[in-house]
């Protein structure tokens, strides 16, 4: 895991350089990383949507779930794990919670992304007529902005103690 971290972060610092005097880095890691999971996100999407699922209803014997739900629920694990990895190792290394509490933390505010994901998904796709490529990308750029909120500020938050004022 060190090797693939180093391999990262050299990548990193190699872009950075042309955008250090315009942004911190740790602002610059975030865009890259969240970006490139992001990217990650819309291609596992569309694959599954048009060439997993087919673009078909997928019935479960309780529940039919449509099929650009559907692709968003098969997708979600996979963009979670690597979207918290990026956070925890690559972005918001300073941050001296312990893993698990910003596990925690991760969930809860993925648990908000995944509820703005599904209302806004079911607007953009069932009442505007939007395809559901295009509606994810609509979506992801109104969560991108809550997600870099309350990972710097709740999730990776950096722990002030008493005695350090």
């Amino acid at each position: 895991m060190h090797w693939i971290r180093h391999f990262i972060l050299s990548i990193l610092n190699w872009f950075y350089r042309p955008f250090s005097r315009y942004m911190p880095r740790q602002t610059f890691n975030y865009a890259a990383c969240g970006g490139a999971n992001t990217v990650f996100d819309i291609i596992l999407y569309f694959i599954t949507y048009n060439y997993i699922l087919k673009a078909h209803i997928v019935h479960t014997g309780i529940v039919a779930i449509s099929p650009h739900i559907a692709a968003f629920i098969f997708v979600f694990p996979v963009t979670f794990s690597t979207g918290f990895l990026l956070s925890k190792y690559i972005t918001f290394t300073e941050s001296n919670l312990r893993g698990r509490i910003q596990l925690f933390r991760y969930g809860l505010t993925v648990l908000g992304s995944i509820l703005l994901n599904y209302i806004l998904l079911k607007v953009f796709v069932e009442l505007l007529g939007i395809y559901p490529t295009m509606a994810k990308i609509l979506t992801t750029i109104v969560v991108v902005g809550y997600s870099y909120v309350s990972q710097k500020y709740f999730t990776f938050k950096i722990k002030i103690h008493p005695h350090e004022h």
